[in-house]
């Protein structure tokens, strides 16, 4: 580094940290309701379908369009959409407060919607987050809580306002205090067939 390197450098010091800002947000009454419509119509029906089918065949060693990706592990099990054909943006984002929804009907408590937006290299990335929990109470003392299938969260992530990917992460409670999680392919069949 030269004198006149270490001057510029002490006078425009480089931005070493990317900026990152996360907020709450809210879905109004009638976003709710297009959802839900959006669920009920034929193209919410087949992407719902779509995502169900291609989970099952990626189970069984097989691929499709879009990719469904199985997440396995002791105390976390989930699966993640690929954002492609023939899904659209409407669809993805759609799909992702289906499964909102979805949660509510299986019992959940929604403990919150967030969005967080990250500088990357030279791309913004956006993650919006739904992140629910089951109802965490017990009729007595003694007896242990029904942890239902574990907390879910559910994640949306573009970068540069392209879709990437959804995921959807169940993640149980190991605690002696609750009961043990409900199987996650129950949890699936839930999800989709509710």
């Amino acid at each position: 580094m030269t004198f006149i390197d270490d001057i510029f450098g002490r006078l425009f010091p480089e931005r070493e940290k990317k900026l990152a800002y996360k907020e709450n947000f809210t879905q109004t009454e009638a976003e709710i309701a297009a959802t839900t419509g959006w669920m009920e119509s034929e193209e919410g029906v087949q992407a719902l379908k779509k995502v169900y089918t291609n989970f099952h065949l990626k189970k069984a060693g097989i691929n499709d369009r879009p990719a469904v990706h199985v997440l396995t592990s002791p105390y976390a099990n989930g699966l993640a959409i690929t954002y492609e054909e023939p899904f659209t943006a409407k669809i993805f984002q759609q799909l992702f407060f289906s499964f909102g929804q979805r949660m509510l009907a299986l019992g959940y408590q929604r403990v919150s919607l967030d969005r967080k937006m990250q500088e990357l290299q030279e791309s913004v990335k956006i993650t919006e987050k739904l992140y629910f929990k089951p109802p965490l109470s017990s009729a007595s003392l003694n007896q242990k809580i029904d942890q239902l299938f574990g907390n879910v969260a559910i994640e949306k992530v573009t970068i540069d306002n392209k879709p990437i990917f959804l995921k959807v992460l169940v993640t149980v409670y190991a605690d002696h205090l609750y009961l043990p999680a409900k199987p996650f392919d129950e949890f699936v069949e839930g999800l989709f067939n509710t």
